[in-house]
């Protein structure tokens, strides 16, 4: 399946802007994207240009994101957004907030062909990849809602698998980091091991940084876990990551999602830390959210305690990462599972186009 048809207001680059305003002087095409980019202004909000003017762009370039339902959880300051685009296709966002940070987990795709059962997401299926401005949109939107605070963390770990909408998904980190300010080192794009997408990435210009979302640490678990391992397996794996660092000179982190009787034994652990160590690897061990259309729960709290301790006597640097938001269905796709409990044969898919 293809992009979303229309062309939504952040999905026009400056020369697109001036192209749909060429009628306009150019002063006031560049009023409207500072106004954009640099106030992170709604448009409706850009009174230093004409009514007409505002109403055009309403007209001809809209906001991709129409609000679903919001959740926001007191408890951690965590707000999640389930957004409808202009197809009908839903995808989520969440914002967490620290007291040091702010850090916003955008989606890449609606669904995902990934097929890692564990995740709410991959069980929903590939329904399409979002475009360049329906990613950046959902950068625009926290930017809004962080305020006072200062948006600095954004992380592509979100809907999605983010290295199969490699053309999509770069020119949005070049929009973030270009226009909207974030540093590129504080831009990470996460993956299940795309092996191709890992070295474009290190042919790039902006130092981004890489998580991989390992779960396994050898051959035959992994390949059930996160099925594209089949594709790509872990000695694959490992040269593009060892290449990325070559190239980047960037932290590499493995994302572990603690599964109870699954990954949390004695021979994981000493898999995982075999496998980190000569990658420098930071592990992010992350307790598992459950979803109903997996048999497994995830590990309890002293077992990832325990594991995390097996990591750390090894030598390998491990954070476990806060679970947030787990009242409003923060994990990956479980709000959109929630408020849509079926799709339908025309928009699901395990691949996608």
């Amino acid at each position: 399946m293809s992009d979303g048809s229309s062309t939504s207001l952040y999905d026009l680059d400056h020369d697109a802007f001036a192209r749909l305003l060429a009628d306009e002087p150019r002063y006031r095409i560049d009023q409207v994207w500072r106004g954009l980019y640099e106030r992170v202004a709604l448009v409706d909000d850009l009174t230093d240009v004409p009514a007409t003017l505002r109403a055009r762009l309403h007209r001809d370039a809209p906001p991709a994101l129409t609000t679903v339902t919001e959740s926001a959880s007191a408890a951690d300051d965590t707000v999640k957004w389930l957004w409808s685009l202009a197809d009908g296709a839903t995808v989520e966002t969440v914002l967490m907030r620290y007291p040091d940070r702010a850090t916003v987990c955008v989606s890449t795709q609606a669904g995902c062909a990934m097929a890692c059962g564990f995740c709410a997401t991959g069980q929903a299926g590939f329904e399409r990849h979002l475009t360049t401005g329906e990613i950046v949109e959902q950068v625009v939107e926290a930017i809004r809602r962080a305020r006072p605070q200062r948006l600095s963390n954004v992380v592509f770990m979100g809907m999605g698998e983010p290295l199969a909408n490699y053309d999509r998904v770069w020119p949005a980190v070049e929009r973030i980091q270009g226009h909207l300010g974030l540093s590129a080192r504080h831009l990470t794009i996460s993956t299940v091991g795309i092996v191709p997408g890992i070295d474009r990435l290190a042919a790039e210009t902006l130092p981004v940084n890489l998580a991989v979302s390992l779960h396994a640490a050898n051959d035959p678990l992994r390949d059930e876990l996160v099925p594209i391992n089949r594709r790509y397996p872990l000695d694959a794996l490992a040269a593009a990551c060892d290449r990325y660092l070559t190239a980047k000179n960037r932290r590499l982190s493995f994302e572990w999602a603690m599964i109870a009787d699954t990954n949390d034994r004695p021979t994981d652990a000493d898999e995982l830390a075999a496998y980190a160590r000569p990658l420098r690897a930071h592990v992010n061990l992350i307790p598992l959210n459950p979803t109903p259309g997996w048999p497994t729960v995830g590990s309890n709290p002293a077992q990832v305690e325990w594991f995390r301790e097996r990591l750390t006597r090894q030598g390998i640097n491990v954070t476990v990462r806060q679970n947030r938001g787990t009242s409003i269905d923060a994990a990956c796709g479980q709000l959109r599972a929630n408020h849509e409990i079926t799709m339908s044969p025309r928009r699901r898919s395990t691949h996608p186009a």
